[in-house]
């Protein structure tokens, strides 16, 4: 058993270190939410959208349920009601 204890803690350690990598930096807003793209055009979402805390990301369902992911760059503004 002696032997196994090194390989346990490396196993149960190891557990740890995904729940660590988990997103955690996003952040879910709930919809209806309007994104103002930096062109002018607003992209309604009638659902919620998640925003990456880190990034700047906000990912949303369209009316299809196709997810679609704009980055810090492609917006300008959200708001959701």
């Amino acid at each position: 058993m002696k032997k196994h204890l090194p390989l346990l803690f490396l196993l149960f350690s190891g557990c740890s270190l995904f729940e660590d990598t988990k997103l955690v930096d996003i952040q879910e807003m709930d919809g209806p939410c309007t994104i103002l793209l930096t062109d002018g055009t607003p992209v309604v979402s009638e659902g919620n959208i998640e925003i990456s805390k880190r990034t700047g990301a906000i990912t949303y369902r369209d009316e299809e349920g196709k997810i679609w992911s704009l980055f810090r760059d492609d917006y300008t503004s959200y708001s959701c009601e």
